[in-house]
């Protein structure tokens, strides 16, 4: 093999070594901007050429579906259309493939309905209703999300059930019932052919954990495995990983300790710092070259991240030109923040003649964006949000798709209600509570059920689910007629139903908006259906695929528009100019992660993402005060901002101060005697960020108060080795632990 081959010719040294050592387990610690995706599709290309496995034999994994369609694309453009044979996907996209072909053995049938959260929120609902708990204490939004959070650690409604501890600390939340409502969640969504997106994962892991003999066929196949974004993963999707290489052993891990960013979603930094222990002969290979910023930017990101003591130590660099100072704009509030960056946006767009395009705008929190909208609109920039509402969350979208999925699997319950009294029938909240108290007492499956009422239904009520039924039951015949496919059927209902009569009919704007919406999804149906790459259009087929849809950023080039997004939504992204914005103590790095050294630690690799986004200019701003909660609050400089200046080798940051308003900003760069960062920022940097009481007299029962979480008791201290910790029950926010060290606690009444 002549490292001539195209795909190897333009790889660096360490570059050639992580794709061309193929063989057991494989580190790559891939820095940002060091070309990792070039290295992954290079090293799956290079296990095809070498024909060490054919395609289906090679399983590689991501996380969202714009990083497996590049992969994808960039993989075919050198293999051709057999690379179409290989499981290259996210999570759970292939996940579900594979439960499509082995769902029985779970009890589950192969066309099971994958719910949403509103799904899940509805049927958690439903169980607090029934259990007849007060849902401002069981908050559906809260259960969901301790749910998650147990399934992402593998933790199992019985083995919850049985855990005294787990027990307790729901008494501590006063939500003593809640194992009782996530084994009856579970019970429905089996009973209703129903998984939700953790229990993919879930299921995956106990399909292959309990299964010897699947377990041995999957192994058997996947010579190869592949995961991209390492660093992300949780327990169950590691769990799944190491089951599936144990017979082979060829797993390849490619990620950066440094953007691990998504704890809130189960993400596992452990999983990436571990690896070695794992597989005590693994190899490791560092891509330290960043291929996108200028060295300025570099050292400010190397300088950030070298603060958290959980990492993988890489000293990253560049070869490309120092590039422009960074800028720190110092405003006196957040309307002049937004202000100031809409007119030196301009200014850079003109002086440097760019596009909208090339610029970002990046915050911490979505309510961020508002201000920048009003002043973006102000001036005429176009602008274009990310993490809006998704065209499949709209609810004329998702009531077509309700019928479609109950066509395809007739014990979908959430489907169901959504439904069967829209467009109306007569059915209301009584009946349909009815229907599922029936279905709990007899035992039977919904569709049982509904073709065979009892009389304790009135005779209206009857005729009008037969009606429903019949209807539901001519859908099903024309799906089992040979050539019907996903836009016929989709057609079929959307006229048949009365849906799109309702929506014509409706003259108000509002009503031709939410028409056009759904015309747009039997046009998107259509273009699924004639897409001659599909192999299978048929509506269980879409219906799949829009459920595994997430609000990704999908790059528009037709469209030169400035985007605003949040920092979490950026990744993996980039700009040639960044604008970080709201850089303030409680809001960046948030209060509600400063109470641990993991949390804190984890806001910082946010601040290290949101800067190594930027390829040419990088601006931060901060303001001296901010609107929060409806008032006027004063605020302080994140502590990030003085942490990326002590460790910086040059002079990195040019200061805008703003004295008064707008109309009076003047400039000037400012350089201190280390030459790091003006002297009048600094000194704004070094002064207490908040007033905090003397927390080595803290006791128990002390009563406190949190710039974030509000008032509330000492209930317990720890001693640990990070530090003393406190547990405290807030009045609004309930038992939070917050390491001393970090928290910022004012002693309101001592015992």
């Amino acid at each position: 093999m002549h490292i001539t081959e195209s795909y190897l010719a333009d790889l660096n040294e360490m570059q050639k070594i992580a794709v061309m050592d193929t063989e057991g387990p494989f580190m790559v610690i891939a820095a940002a901007g060091s070309g990792k995706t070039k290295v992954l599709t290079s090293r799956i290309v290079h296990v095809l050429k070498t024909k060490k496995a054919e395609p289906h034999q090679i399983l590689a994994l991501t996380f969202t579906n714009k990083a497996a369609a590049e992969m994808r694309h960039r993989i075919e453009a050198i293999m051709g259309s057999k690379a179409k044979a290989i499981w290259l996907g996210t999570f759970h996209s292939v996940f579900v493939k594979l439960l499509r072909r082995e769902a029985g053995s779970l009890g589950y049938p192969s066309h099971f309905s994958i719910y949403d959260s509103d799904d899940s929120k509805s049927l958690i609902k439903q169980i607090i209703k029934e259990l007849a708990l007060d849902e401002q204490v069981y908050k559906p939004n809260v259960i969901l999300g301790r749910m998650s959070h147990a399934k992402n650690r593998l933790i199992t409604p019985q083995a919850y059930g049985s855990d005294a501890t787990y027990q307790a600390e729901d008494t501590r939340m006063r939500m003593p019932r809640f194992s009782e409502i996530f084994m009856r969640y579970t019970n429905y969504c089996l009973q209703a052919g129903a998984m939700d997106f953790d229990d993919l994962l879930l299921q995956t892991h106990t399909l292959l954990y309990t299964n010897p003999e699947l377990s041995a066929k999957y192994q058997q196949q996947f010579r190869y495995l592949f995961i991209d974004e390492f660093q992300d993963t949780n327990l169950v999707q590691y769990s799944i990983a190491k089951k599936l290489a144990a017979h082979h052993h060829n797993i390849c891990v490619v990620g950066d300790d440094a953007q691990s960013i998504y704890a809130f979603r189960g993400a596992d930094i452990q999983n990436i710092l571990h690896f070695a222990s794992d597989y005590p002969h693994h190899q490791v290979t560092k891509l330290e070259q960043n291929y996108r910023s200028t060295q300025h930017i570099v050292d400010a990101a190397n300088s950030i991240i070298s603060y958290n003591d959980a990492q993988l130590k890489k000293k990253v660099w560049t070869a490309n030109s120092l590039g422009e100072p960074i800028e720190v704009l110092r405003c006196i509030s957040d309307i002049e923040e937004s202000q100031l960056i809409a007119d030196t946006l301009i200014e850079q767009k003109i002086k440097n003649q760019l596009l909208y395009r090339d610029f970002a705008i990046l915050y911490r929190t979505n309510n961020q964006s508002r201000n920048f909208e009003e002043a973006l609109r102000k001036k005429n920039i176009p602008y274009r949000i990310v993490g809006g509402l998704s065209f499949y969350q709209r609810k004329e979208v998702k009531d077509l798709l309700a019928y479609l999925r109950f066509v395809v699997n007739h014990n979908d319950a959430e489907a169901f209600k959504r439904i069967i009294n829209f467009p109306k029938r007569g059915i209301g909240p009584t009946t349909i509570h009815k229907i599922f108290t029936a279905l709990s007492e007899k035992n039977l499956t919904l569709w049982t059920l509904l073709r065979n009422l009892s009389n304790s239904f009135s005779r209206l009520t009857a005729v009008a689910i037969s009606h429903f039924v019949t209807f539901i039951c001519t859908i099903s015949l024309k799906l089992e007629k040979e050539g019907e496919n996903a836009y016929t059927i989709a057609d079929y209902v959307a006229k048949e139903s009365g849906l799109l009569k309702a929506l014509y009919e409706d003259k108000t704007v509002e009503g031709l908006t939410r028409y056009g919406h759904m015309q747009e999804l039997l046009n998107s149906i259509k273009q699924f259906v004639d897409n001659a790459e599909n192999n299978d259009p048929s509506l269980g087929s879409f219906l799949q695929e829009i459920a595994l849809i997430t609000n990704e950023y999908k790059e528009n080039t037709d469209q030169d528009t400035i985007t605003l997004m949040t920092i979490h939504a950026s990744k993996g992204l980039e700009f040639k100019y960044i604008y970080l914005v709201g850089m303030e103590e409680d809001l960046f790095p948030s209060a509600m992660m400063i109470g641990s050294k993991a949390d804190l630690e984890e806001e910082r690799r946010l601040f290290y993402v949101a800067v190594t986004r930027a390829q040419l200019k990088l601006t931060l701003s901060y303001a001296l005060s901010r609107y929060r909660f409806g008032k006027s609050t004063h605020t302080q400089p994140s502590r990030f901002l003085k942490e990326m200046s002590l460790q910086s080798k040059s002079n990195l940051f040019t200061a805008k101060f703003i004295p008064t308003t707008m109309a009076k900003k003047t400039t000037h760069t400012v350089e201190t005697p280390s030459g790091k960062i003006p002297t009048q920022l600094y000194s704004s940097l070094s002064s207490k960020h908040t007033v905090s009481s003397d927390l080595t007299i803290l006791q128990i029962g002390n009563e406190v108060n949190h710039a974030h979480f509000g008032e509330g008791k000492v209930v317990q201290l720890v001693e640990s080795t990070g530090g003393r910790k406190a547990v405290i029950l807030f009045h609004n926010f309930g038992e939070k632990t917050l390491l001393l060290n970090y928290a910022k606690l004012e002693i309101l009444k001592t015992v």
